[in-house]
């Protein structure tokens, strides 16, 4: 009897343990469930109210204040607050070392563009700018033009207007040519180490219109074609980058392009820049109507011979000589 209640009693004890082992197995579900089910709801309504995050938004905002950081620290550290938008000032030593650097790149590889522009930068010296600005400011379409500031781009000429033109007219002549050469207005770098405002803006202006010299005397984007209108630049206006390259850069040309600068283009240029109206004041945007015939005899301009004919002519010629030679040498 004995042995039988201190069995029942152990019994007993068991049970309790193994419920109480079973409330505390519910209560720590119920607790786990409740808190993963909390936390669910809790990104749910997070996410309706628009409060929840992306990690990679956290690290993208990150970056961008970091470079917003090193960009103020870089302004911090320049010369003058920057003018303008784009405006990068330079020290007189920064800018030495930018004419030395990008004039050697500039003869070394004169096919990247860079180079061309930052050695124009470079070079553009206010004493240059200020004369450029006066003779903007002596004409009435000058001063106009420095009034309201005009962009050359795409979207202000209307490409797709200009190239149903009348055959005569700048707009048609401009959009051939664009077109020919496989290049746009859109693709001219802005201008970032010109400290003054509105020497930035004259020298953007010059830089803008390049593609319109081009066009009015049908030259090409080769290199004969550009130095040809870098002397006609320098003499016309001044622009020092242009005359240095009309001087320098044909020593690297081979003799018969060196010979055909000197013989024809070049003394075509030089007559033509000082002998025409000053360039920097013509707002081409407005005459992309006018006869291309009458603004060359308005402007004074005179269109060298053709610089492809011309090559091609000779290429024509040394093949027949080629012929020829060949010929003889099959008959010996």
């Amino acid at each position: 009897m004995l042995r039988y209640v201190a069995s029942g009693g152990s019994l007993s004890g068991k049970v309790l343990a193994l419920q109480q082992r079973r409330q505390f197995v519910v209560a720590t579900a119920l607790t786990l469930g409740g808190f993963v089910l909390g936390k669910r709801a809790r990104l749910a309504d997070a996410m309706e109210r628009g409060e929840l995050h992306n990690k990679n938004d956290d690290q993208q905002l990150k970056r961008q204040e970091e470079i917003d950081r090193r960009l103020r620290a870089l302004s911090n550290s320049r010369p003058m607050k920057p003018r303008y938008e784009g405006h990068i000032p330079l020290y007189a030593h920064e800018k030495l070392l930018l004419f030395v650097v990008s004039g050697l790149k500039s003869y070394l590889h004169p096919e990247d563009g860079m180079n061309i522009v930052q050695l124009g930068e470079a070079t553009a010296v206010p004493i240059f700018l200020e004369s450029l600005k006066k003779t903007m400011l002596s004409d009435k379409t000058g001063r106009r033009i420095l009034r309201e500031q005009p962009n050359i781009h795409s979207d202000t000429l209307h490409m797709n207007k200009l190239s149903k033109m009348p055959k005569n007219t700048l707009g048609y002549v401009y959009y051939q040519w664009l077109k020919k050469e496989g290049v746009s207005p859109d693709t001219r770098a802005p201008v970032r180490y010109i400290d003054d405002p509105v020497h930035a803006y004259i020298f953007k202006r010059y830089r803008q219109c390049h593609d319109f010299y081009h066009a009015i005397n049908d030259l090409p984007i080769i290199i004969e074609g550009e130095i040809a209108v870098k002397a006609l630049e320098g003499t016309n206006m001044g622009v020092p980058m242009a005359l240095l390259g009309a001087l320098l850069a044909p020593m690297r040309l081979k003799k018969v392009q060196r010979d055909r600068l000197y013989d024809i283009y070049l003394p075509w240029a030089v007559r033509t820049g000082l002998s025409c109206k000053p360039l920097i004041n013509v707002y081409w945007e407005e005459i992309l109507d006018k006869d291309i015939d009458e603004l060359r005899q308005e402007l004074g301009i005179t269109p060298p011979p053709d610089l492809r004919e011309v090559r091609k002519e000779r290429s024509r010629i040394r093949k027949q000589l080629k012929m020829k030679y060949d010929s003889f040498e099959a008959q010996i």
